[in-house]
């Protein structure tokens, strides 16, 4: 802990120190704003919901199977032989077992899908907020959330770089559609 409290300290101290030889200055970019104003966003979107879509389907089938297989052993009556029923029981327990493995695939499925079509537009992203930090003098780019939670409680709206980092990848910000910086509660 003492450790910890020494670096932190140290580190607070180097940036006191550089900031009293250079200027710091932050922004900050909202990248699910950047990323909602991208023409790849559109197509990301709609090959994921064509791939859901298959995925549900497959899943809606094998679903229907089982129900269908459920109804009749439900239908069993007492003249059944216990090792039909049994059987019976096997199967279902089979199919509820596959159709578990396939709803966590197509969820593996889907996951690895985004990721994939994600990743050109995040290193696309990426270097054009580097691109604009450099030019403009930034020393730090901060986002504006991670995973839904706000990591700036308050900021200048000046400080922004999200239409900045648009128009470096050539895109024109839609008006009025950049998210307001939160504010303290």
């Amino acid at each position: 802990m003492r450790k910890l409290f020494l670096v932190l300290a140290f580190a607070l101290a180097t940036v006191v120190t550089n900031a009293q030889t250079a200027p710091v200055k932050i922004g900050y970019a909202d990248v699910e704003y950047i990323f909602s104003q991208m023409p790849e966003s559109k197509q990301i979107d709609s090959e994921l919901q064509v791939l859901s879509a298959q995925l549900k389907k497959q899943y809606d089938t094998r679903l229907a199977e089982f129900q269908k297989k459920y109804q009749e052993y439900q239908q069993f009556g007492a003249t059944v032989p216990d090792a039909v029923k049994q059987n019976s029981e096997r199967e279902l327990q089979q199919l509820n077992q596959n159709l578990q493995k396939l709803e966590q695939d197509s969820q593996t499925d889907l996951q690895k899908k985004q990721v994939t079509l994600m990743e050109p537009v995040y290193a696309k992203v990426g270097k054009a907020i580097e691109d604009v930090a450099k030019e403009n003098a930034f020393s730090f780019i901060i986002n504006q959330q991670i995973q839904g939670l706000d990591v700036i409680l308050f900021a200048d709206e000046k400080l922004n770089v999200s239409d900045m980092v648009l128009k470096k990848m050539g895109v024109t910000p839609t008006a009025s559609t950049a998210t307001p910086a939160p504010t303290k509660p």
